[in-house]
């Protein structure tokens, strides 16, 4: 069998809102029984069929980077995590739903990730509104993801998907939200499968395709 093409994606977001447990639902089908707290970066790999269904089906790695640490860590250590983001090709922002600082903390995130840090006044305009212009000329597939949806009340459920959907919107990204517990969130058909897979497919085709669809050389 000939060596799958592969894409490199980075899951980043705070410590504490099931990154671990995401990727391990993504690339297992199966609940993390005891998550702990990554050091450094692990790897793990997932079988996506691009274009599943079509004439141009082709099975690809996705190597999701499960990122460590803290956006707030001391500029020696993001230097060092600096390594990770080397030739990166998507990218799932992860935050937890209950909360909101780790939804903030997305823009420091995606800006280190993508070698625009900036001082943390510099994310957020003076009005609350978001500065888009950080990210006019991004070209990497974003992805937002918020976890944890089982522990938000219902009465709460509205003003709290309200707030995140602003947030995607911000990142140009789809957004997905789901309790990383229950794979019935991730399941076959699902809006959120549908979602996950739209995503791989951009992600692949930035990489292998051109605009007009003729496949080039990306290593």
């Amino acid at each position: 069998m000939a060596a799958l093409d592969r894409v490199k994606v980075l899951v980043l977001g705070d410590s504490g809102v099931g990154k671990s447990s995401l990727v391990h639902l993504l690339c297992q089908n199966q609940v993390l029984g005891n998550p702990s707290w990554t050091v450094g970066c692990s790897v793990d790999i997932r079988i996506h069929d691009y274009k599943e269904g079509t004439p141009e089906e082709k099975t690809y790695y996705i190597e999701l980077w499960d990122v460590g640490g803290s956006v707030d860590s001391a500029t020696s250590v993001k230097s060092t995590r600096a390594v990770f983001y080397n030739l990166l090709n998507g990218i799932i922002l992860v935050h937890d739903l209950t909360n909101k600082k780790s939804s903030q903390n997305l823009y420091r995130w995606s800006l280190e990730a993508l070698n625009r840090d900036v001082a943390p006044t510099g994310v957020l305009v003076t009005n609350g509104d978001y500065d888009r212009e950080q990210f006019a000329d991004n070209q990497i597939p974003l992805l937002v993801i918020g976890t944890k949806l089982d522990q938000i009340p219902e009465t709460k459920r509205n003003e709290v998907l309200t707030r995140t959907a602003f947030l995607a919107e911000d990142f140009n990204a789809e957004e997905i939200n789901l309790d990383c517990t229950n794979p019935r969130y991730l399941a076959a058909g699902s809006s959120n499968a549908v979602k996950l897979s739209r995503f791989f497919d951009k992600v692949i085709e930035k990489k292998y395709f051109l605009r007009d669809g003729n496949q080039v050389c990306n290593f």
